[in-house]
């Protein structure tokens, strides 16, 4: 069985300057895989190529299919892409954020239980329906931005940096509901984020990026363990 996604050898630039440089990687279904490297590695770009968000040439395939370069057929086949930086809608409520989410369903979709799926999961939701997004925390902003992608009811979730700027619990806390996603409803992720240790605690397998290309692979414990990749990413 193909993997739910593969990307083979795919380069990336932004005009003259190149950010990918043949990166291949595979999410089977069911899994958490981190992206990890430091600063201008190309882990967001590596995001960006799968969405569609950026220039992009190699393959992409999403179940054995090759992927449309296009960010609306992208979210259409079910991959929702969480990009740095919150992405709320300030202006509107957060009930509207939620609606927003689910932009691609059928017209005319009974939402109801996905609504209450997400308070499932973000209980604090229901009292805070009618408040702007704006108004929000930075860790409720990125909660929300959660919570709107798992209304989009994703096959595959690309998450950038969810842990920029928060403090340790909130962080702790968006981490461990996305593992709880992966393991009630097998929602396969692939998460880009400088927190390494955090990364390599929830996710199944990894990749390092140096300078555009993947210069390690494996499984989250065997990267963990691997002194270069822990001297160099985890501070031990």
């Amino acid at each position: 069985m193909a993997p739910l996604l593969e990307l083979r050898d795919v380069e990336a630039r932004y005009g003259e300057i190149v950010a990918l440089r043949g990166v291949s990687l595979k999410v089977e279904e069911g899994q958490i895989v981190a992206v990890l490297g430091a600063n201008g590695a190309g882990k967001t770009t590596t995001l960006r190529a799968i969405s569609g968000t950026v220039r992009r040439s190699g393959e992409v395939r999403l179940a054995g299919e090759p992927l449309a370069r296009s960010p609306e057929a992208v979210a259409r086949l079910g991959v929702a892409h969480l990009p740095e930086g919150r992405g709320t809608f300030a202006e509107l409520t957060v009930s509207e954020n939620l609606r927003l989410g689910a932009y691609t369903r059928k017209r005319g979709d009974d939402l109801a239980p996905d609504f209450e799926r997400v308070r499932s999961y973000f209980p604090w939701l229901e009292e805070r329906r009618s408040q702007r997004a704006g108004t929000l925390s930075g860790g409720e902003q990125q909660m929300l931005a959660l919570a709107r992608a798992i209304m989009h009811r994703p096959r595959l979730l690309l998450l950038d940096e969810p842990s920029l700027g928060l403090a340790p619990l909130v962080v702790e806390e968006i981490f461990r509901i996305v593992r709880e996603l992966n393991e009630r409803e097998g929602l396969a992720v692939l998460v880009v984020e400088q927190n390494a240790n955090l990364a390599l605690q929830a996710a199944h397998r990894a990749y390092v990026l140096e300078v555009g290309r993947v210069a390690r692979e494996g499984d989250a414990d065997e990267l963990r363990a691997d002194e270069a990749v822990r001297r160099s990413y985890l501070g031990y």
